[in-house]
């Protein structure tokens, strides 16, 4: 018997368009935040690196705060939505910032300015419209296919934003007029993108009913929960454990990665090879994701393509740095191609995995934490991406990096190519290991045995109808 569909093609394409949103901001900053604050507006690699890992204290205790908020929210657009909504202003605004630092300043104001605007951007904001935007995936649809589906869908617009992204910005600020005012005008376009496309998302989709009058004192009880129970529950999940740090892992992935416009204008010596490179990456990734949901329906889950695809992707890097050391472009490209399709599954189905963690804590303990459960998902993405570029900041300012030099020094040679060779490849061998303890569909189908319950019977028991 086949499970209860919810949506329809336009629902979920209404809904995976809102990662355009979302990466209009992440891209932007993972990308090139450090190379305009560094090789534009002239501050320290080492000093921007510590403050955003400062940063990281308030996003802490945001993504849990807003994922809490969350489940605890009733209105007429749901849970989820409203948080989604209203903050993706403040995004805009606090995008538009982090671009347009004072070059009249001193150095001291001008670290401040940044560290405020940036902190308000990930702490507040992009951590409000984030964790809401990937709740709605337990919150619109109960049936796992469809999560999958919507998981793909939403990395197709993501990494297709991203290939643009990273692709055209480079040649859209030299032809704005180059300097700090081709950055303010590149970053104040993609905020009114966001802001346009994170609204039409937002009214993509409806939330479904959370329960019939039946379940309404049940519900009461749920809102009970303290902030302090409710954290006791998550932590409680070894598998919320696994895939945070798997989510935190995959993002300072990318970050590193990101950071090789460095690695391209130093060592390849030409930057505008970055673009080719992200062609490189992005073009298999969105394929890929284009496939996934039949292949994860033929092989029956999860998990063994995730591992299997990390494999891949670790082979992939190895393939990259051999590739490097001997000074061959084309084949870099190939290796990092080969390695994109690695990461696939994982990218692909990690909302639907969330979902799962979800599923389980709800098994165990009768309580719905969606929004605190995906909470690890701006966690990851804020704290990996921003780490990421905190410790290529930090290592490249102790190796002697200096900006716009003609030629760096050999340390600095070396550092670059640890970050852009070795790290990528390590980072995959630790999220191979970790994804093999990632059993979560096992465990779900085991209590549902205990319990005597069918898949389907969660939605109504815990009254998510």
């Amino acid at each position: 018997m086949e499970r209860k569909t919810y949506l329809k093609w336009y629902h979920k394409i209404g809904y995976g368009s809102g990662d355009v949103a979302g990466n209009v901001v992440y891209a932007l900053l993972s990308a090139f935040v450090m190379f305009y604050l560094t090789d534009t507006v002239g501050l320290s690699m080492g000093i921007i690196g510590t403050l955003m890992a400062l940063s990281k204290i308030f996003d802490g205790v945001t993504d849990l705060f807003f994922g809490r908020m969350i489940d605890k929210t009733k209105s007429k657009m749901g849970k989820a939505r409203p948080w989604m909504l209203y903050p993706y202003i403040g995004c805009s605004v606090a995008l538009v910032a982090c671009f347009s630092v004072p070059t009249a300043w001193g150095h001291t104001a001008q670290y401040i300015f940044f560290f405020i605007t940036y902190t308000l951007l990930n702490a507040v904001f992009f951590t409000a419209n984030n964790i809401a935007y990937a709740s709605l995936t337990a919150l619109i649809t109960k049936n796992t296919d469809e999560r999958i589906q919507l998981g793909s869908i939403r990395f197709i617009f993501a990494f297709g934003t991203s290939m643009l992204i990273q692709y055209i910005t480079i040649d859209a600020v030299n032809w704005f007029g180059g300097g700090t005012q081709g950055w303010r005008v590149v970053a104040i376009i993609y905020a009114i993108i966001g802001l346009i496309v994170n609204t039409l998302s937002v009214f993509s989709v409806k939330e479904l009913p959370e329960a019939d009058e039946g379940m309404e004192a049940e519900r009461k009880e749920e809102h009970k929960l303290t902030f302090l129970k409710s954290l006791k529950i998550l932590f409680e999940n070894k598998y919320y454990i696994i895939i945070c740090i798997t989510y935190i892992l995959t993002q300072i992935y990318t970050s590193v990665i990101g950071m090789g416009i460095y690695y391209m204008k130093y060592i390849l010596g030409d930057e505008n090879l970055f673009g080719n490179f992200a062609l490189t990456i992005n073009i298999p990734m969105v394929l890929g994701l284009i496939l996934l949901p039949f292949v994860i329906k033929k092989i029956g889950g999860m998990y063994k393509l995730n591992v299997f695809g990390y494999l891949i992707a670790t082979a992939g890097r190895l393939g990259v740095m051999a590739a490097g050391y001997i000074g061959s472009v084309p084949l870099m490209l190939v290796f990092t191609a080969i390695a994109t399709l690695g990461i696939v599954p994982l990218q692909g189905d990690l909302n639907a995995l969330i979902a799962s963690c979800s599923e389980y804590t709800t098994l165990k303990t009768g309580h719905r934490l969606d929004g605190m459960m995906y909470s690890c998902s701006s966690l990851g993405i804020k704290i990996g991406g921003a780490l990421g570029t905190a410790i290529c900041g930090w290592l490249l300012d102790a190796a002697g990096y200096v900006e716009n030099a003609a030629v760096q020094s050999s340390a600095t040679i070396g550092m670059l190519q640890f970050l852009y060779l070795w790290l990528p490849a390590i980072l995959c061998a630790v999220i191979v290991f970790l994804l093999y303890f990632l059993k979560v569909e096992n465990a779900n189908e085991k209590l549902l045995k205990e319990k005597n319950m069918k898949d389907d019977d969660v939605d109504i028991v815990y009254g998510n109808i």
